[in-house]
């Protein structure tokens, strides 16, 4: 059953909602995944998307803050959730398909502007949140699974605009990039993106900051699709979005797309 598969932080799901149709409308994906969605469950915009053929819905929300949703057109059932590092965020949701895949959707907290934990405790939450998940899937060997989110780290150099500029800004420091490897080796997840795509620059965010996102292009790629590799070999097609930045009222994230044949 082959089926594709978007991620995208879409930074408010109401608010963004033209734009989700969009996507859902253009582009098609079988199982959409959002992160940041700043909305109770009960909520999200779920009878327009339905009407788009995304029918089943698995979902963690709260007001205004995090947020993680799985849109899908395929059956999907809820498999559950983890409350890493105890921050009583809406941060994980795992679906589970009629074939036996497990798709688990994440963000991960973005760590504030130092990095350093000694000042600035949502660095350390951070840190944290990526040690629990380490440990879990230690504890818990995922198989015939599909991780997807905002993780918040740029782990290559190549994820990045300037690899030397950013080694001390959140997202891309030494620090940051060792605990997602962990994360990483635990479950021995496979980085279907750089599958498809080895090498070259290749970004999935973009700041709101700047006044021409496109023609600056200082992005990073915080946005990830992983596979565990009894199914790693199935996937294909990646593809990261990069002009769905500039639409109307944009999430500062463009949406990362797989492809699995399973």
């Amino acid at each position: 059953m082959p089926f594709t598969l978007a991620t995208w932080n879409i930074n408010s799901v109401r608010l963004r909602e033209p734009i989700v149709c969009k996507l859902m409308e253009e582009e098609m994906p079988d199982i959409l995944c959002l992160q940041e969605c700043k909305s109770p469950v009960e909520k999200i915009p779920l009878e327009q998307f339905r009407a788009l053929g995304y029918t089943h819905m698995v979902a963690r929300g709260q007001k205004g803050y995090n947020g993680v949703a799985i849109l899908s057109k395929l059956p999907i059932e809820d498999a559950g959730d983890q409350d890493f590092a105890s921050l009583g965020h809406a941060r994980h949701v795992a679906g589970r398909l009629e074939n036996g895949v497990t798709i688990h959707n994440f963000y991960v907290p973005a760590g504030g502007d130092k990095p350093d934990r000694e000042i600035n405790e949502k660095f350390g939450q951070k840190l944290d949140y990526l040690t629990e998940m380490r440990d879990w899937f230690h504890g818990d060997a995922p198989e015939k699974s599909i991780l997807v989110g905002d993780l918040n780290i740029a782990p290559r150099e190549d994820d990045v605009w300037n690899h030397k500029q950013l080694l001390k800004i959140v997202s891309h420091t030494p620090t940051e990039v060792n605990h997602l490897t962990d994360v990483m080796e635990a479950g021995k997840w496979v980085d279907i993106t750089r599958q498809d795509i080895p090498s070259g620059l290749l970004y999935s965010w973009w700041s709101y900051r700047a006044k021409d996102w496109s023609a600056a292009d200082k992005g990073r790629r915080l946005d990830h699709v992983w596979a565990t590799p009894d199914i790693s070999n199935a996937a294909h097609g990646s593809r990261i979005l990069r002009d769905v930045r500039g639409w109307e009222k944009p999430s500062d994230h463009a949406p990362v797309f797989a492809t699995f044949d399973l």
